[in-house]
């Protein structure tokens, strides 16, 4: 009998412990599920704008030849991808953005913490700066072209030029927006000069930072579209512009829409990194507790 009340004793612990790990396991799944539910969400517009729109030129309430359907579209695409040319557009493109975004978010950096870290040289810089970001993006294409003739250069300074405003502003904004207590008590446990620039200034500001970034890459790929007015033979800018000078509209519509997706994907790598780095903040979500 004491070997029968024995197992019926581990039986019940076991079922116990298992019922237990049913919701704990059930919560890990809850963040998982929350996401993909966001990510079917975002489908749902792009989806339904493509079916009004098809149905729009089918019925004839719209002229194909102006505003080919996504039927049409999706042969176009599959044309350009089967020839070689779409992927040959996207590379060039692409690493474009990748250096000019690099080489503008870099000097953002270094010039956006010496401002704002400095009420001295912001007074001198600042005002500056405020001036030089309203130009638009296609001022600076006669000029760089007479100091950088036609090559690679102006094209990737003036995708720099897009990037390096949002970053600057938004790392301006986050170290002048540190609180004071935190620098005091940095200052009590002896943390000076560098040390409290890496320890306390870019972890406070990193959320304006990554802000920046993200605002940066995408006026990077706006201004690519102007950078490859400038005399290039290659990229989805020229893409853009062979199909208005052919009147092909579909080609300028699939340019437009692959600059969308590329966006849309260097923007979520971002926000990946912007997730995993700030994770530790406790913000609102929206969501009832």
């Amino acid at each position: 009998m004491s070997k029968v009340s024995t197992l019926g004793a581990e039986l019940e612990v076991g079922m116990n412990a298992g019922l237990n790990a049913l919701p704990a396991a059930d919560a890990s799944e809850r963040p998982r599920r929350r996401r993909l539910a966001a990510q079917f969400k975002g489908w749902v517009v792009p989806f339904a704008l493509l079916v009004v729109w098809e149905a729009a030129v089918q019925l004839g309430w719209a002229s194909a030849h102006l505003l080919p359907p996504p039927s049409e579209l999706v042969i176009t695409l599959s044309d350009l991808a089967a020839s070689g040319e779409l992927l040959r557009h996207i590379g060039v493109s692409s690493l474009r953005v990748l250096v000019g975004f690099a080489i503008g978010a870099l000097l953002a950096l270094v010039v956006g913490a010496a401002v704002g870290l400095s009420r001295e040289l912001e007074a001198y810089l600042d005002p500056t700066f405020q001036a030089l970001r309203a130009i638009p993006s296609l001022a600076w294409v006669p000029l760089l072209l007479l100091w950088l003739g036609i090559d690679e250069a102006p094209k990737i300074t003036l995708i720099a030029i897009g990037a390096f405003f949002p970053v600057y502003l938004n790392l301006v904004a986050g170290i002048q927006n540190v609180d004071r207590k935190l620098v005091e008590v940095g200052g009590i446990f002896g943390v000076k000069g560098w040390r409290l620039i890496v320890r306390i200034f870019l972890p406070a500001a990193l959320p304006n930072l990554l802000t920046g970034l993200r605002t940066g890459l995408s006026l990077a790929w706006m201004f690519l579209v102007a950078a490859e007015l400038i005399a290039a033979t290659r990229g989805l800018g020229y893409l853009l512009t062979d199909g208005r000078e052919m009147a092909r509209a579909d080609l300028v519509i699939v340019a437009i829409i692959v600059l969308a997706l590329l966006g849309k994907l260097s923007d979520s790598v971002l926000q990946l990194a912007e997730r995993r780095l700030l994770v530790w903040r406790d913000v609102y979500d929206g969501k009832r507790s």
